[in-house]
């Protein structure tokens, strides 16, 4: 029952207003796809306050329209994670953001710390086209050069960067005019419907019948020199279970793999005190007092990191737009900033914008 995420791109329209003004993860304004060619700016448009076209800045050198875009690059532990960054706004947005996957291409000068590039090093984006939800995106020959290792990496990295537009549901690959069936190094197949229902840093350790699975994504997180960041991990949940909140907080509770070099925020202990409660898009979950980990039940103060990887994971289910946590039936809680959680909480526009 995944949607589509919406990680770190620019919102269209301010559609609610989270935090009591606040926004999480370095965005003030609820997530919202984006569409191609994109309709808002982030960055300075290269007019002053009376609307004329300023020709330079004060560095001497003429303001770049620019907008927020969504790059799944590879971080240290080769998880394939978004990272936000400004590109110069021009038409061929699809297209563009390919480019910006280039081992070597424009995005070596803005990789955070411990990301690479995703594709290999002098290929070339020779075209995407987009019809009926589905955008192909054609490569050079140079596209085969990768690590066998990066294979699936690069399959999800493409597939999530393109359908971060609304008008990409669905991702085929070509090389030089030709589609690809299989990957060319070691022979991933690549279907027909390339979508992130396929899912990404797949974890399926535990697994041992996966045809009786679902996908489910949860958000655990990453840690640079720069601080923490969110990651998603795709586990497969067993059929017999039916209530994807539930088996979201679940996987959550769990924590990430002991291998996978990622981060566990939640302590021991932590547990729903009965069944998420939904009406209108918005998601009650219970929690006992454990879910206040190392902070002073007293003041009542839920970690950030907490709180956020439960509105990114819970809000990848349909139907869910906003988060909202009680403690033992109470409501009266706090962020690490002395915010009061007064409001359901939504998933925000930008997430890993390296503003922590």
């Amino acid at each position: 029952m995944n949607k589509k995420l919406a990680i770190a791109v620019s919102a269209i329209a301010v559609t609610s207003v989270i935090l009591s003004g606040c926004g999480l993860f370095g965005g003030g304004e609820q997530a919202v796809k984006e569409v191609d060619p994109p309709q808002d700016v982030t960055y300075t448009d290269g007019k002053n306050a009376e609307g004329k076209k300023e020709a330079e800045s004060k560095s001497g050198k003429e303001n770049v329209e620019t907008v927020t875009r969504d790059l799944y690059l590879i971080d240290k532990n080769g998880m394939v994670v978004s990272q936000a960054l400004s590109l110069p706004k021009h038409e061929g947005a699809a297209k563009q953001v390919l480019e910006y996957l280039v081992d070597g291409g424009p995005v070596s000068n803005m990789l955070p710390d411990g990301f690479r590039a995703v594709l290999p090093a002098e290929t070339q984006v020779l075209g995407v086209t987009i019809k009926d939800g589905t955008a192909v995106a054609d490569f050079s020959k140079e596209f085969a050069n990768y690590k066998r290792e990066d294979e699936l990496k690069i399959l999800q990295s493409v597939t999530y960067t393109l359908t971060q537009f609304e008008s990409v549901k669905k991702v085929k690959i070509w090389v030089n005019g030709h589609p690809l069936n299989e990957m060319p190094v070691n022979g991933t197949p690549i279907s027909e419907d390339l979508s992130r229902v396929d899912g990404i840093n797949l974890d399926t350790a535990d697994v041992t019948d996966i045809t009786n699975t679902h996908p489910l994504t949860v958000y655990f997180l990453g840690q640079n020199e720069n601080g923490t960041y969110y990651v998603p991990v795709t586990r497969r949940v067993d059929n017999t279970e039916k209530d994807p909140i539930t088996a979201a907080v679940s996987e959550l509770l769990k924590g990430p793999s002991s291998t996978s070099g990622l981060l566990d925020e939640f302590q021991g202990g932590v547990k729903l005190n009965g069944e998420p409660k939904y009406e209108n898009g918005k998601v009650t979950l219970d929690f006992n007092k454990s879910i206040y980990g190392s902070f002073d039940e007293e003041k009542k103060v839920i970690s950030e990191n907490v709180l956020n990887s439960l509105v990114l994971t819970l809000t990848e289910q349909e139907g869910v737009e906003t988060v909202a946590l009680t403690v033992d039936g109470k409501a009266d809680l706090t962020n690490e900033k002395g915010e009061k959680l007064s409001k359901p909480v939504a998933r925000p526009a930008n997430v890993n914008t390296g503003s922590f």
